[in-house]
């Protein structure tokens, strides 16, 4: 049986909560400072701030995500008509009094579908024995053509440090490149980087 190719990361996707809850598109609504002058992707994790807006978390083995980025709204500084898109533009002009929200997955029991590279967004496989291991991000840029993040989980970094960002829950079989390699993981945030989970707040 010919499995589907996994050729590059796409970020981290949504698929359902611990003990096989259902996703059931549960969101919020997250401000994005006027101008921010990051972009962030469909897939991108993302912080609050002691402002109150979120930005890009981009940290590879230290982050402290609230969760991940699942598009915006805002309206247009220059037309004045209301937009809603995969990905935030860096250094948005808006309507003045207006505001920018993003959507965020933010339950820490989301799970999450994620693509396993060496280095950039070179795919890598890794085996079963992965499962129950934390591991850092590969930091990609995402794409302004699709919208979409490209942040991977770096293959060959899993190990039991409790600061790693994410934990990898299981393997994704359908996409098995070998009778033990797997490229697509499902992951959640580790616990103890979670915003929500960090006694000492922001």
């Amino acid at each position: 049986m010919a499995y589907p190719t996994v050729d590059a990361p796409y970020g981290l996707k949504p698929v359902n909560l611990i003990g096989g809850q259902v996703f059931a598109g549960a969101t919020r609504q997250m401000e994005i400072a006027s101008g921010y002058a990051t972009s962030i992707f469909y897939g991108d994790l993302v912080k609050r701030i002691t402002s109150g807006t979120i930005e890009l978390d981009n940290g590879t083995t230290t982050a402290t995500p609230c969760g991940v980025f699942l598009g915006v709204s805002f309206t247009n500084g220059s037309t004045g008509q209301v937009q809603q898109q995969q990905f935030y533009p860096a250094s948005q002009s808006i309507k003045s009094g207006t505001k920018i929200f993003a959507v965020v997955a933010d339950d820490p029991d989301t799970l999450f579908q994620v693509v396993s590279c060496s280095s950039g967004t070179t795919v890598a496989g890794m085996g079963i024995a992965a499962i129950g291991s934390n591991i850092a991000l590969i930091q990609n840029s995402g794409s302004t053509t699709t919208g979409n993040s490209a942040v991977a989980i770096d293959e060959g970094t899993q190990t039991t440090t409790n600061t790693l960002p994410i934990r990898i829950i299981d393997v994704v079989r359908e996409t098995a490149t070998g009778s033990d390699t797997f490229v697509e993981f499902i992951v959640k945030i580790n616990a103890t980087m979670h915003q929500y989970n960090n006694s000492t707040g922001i």
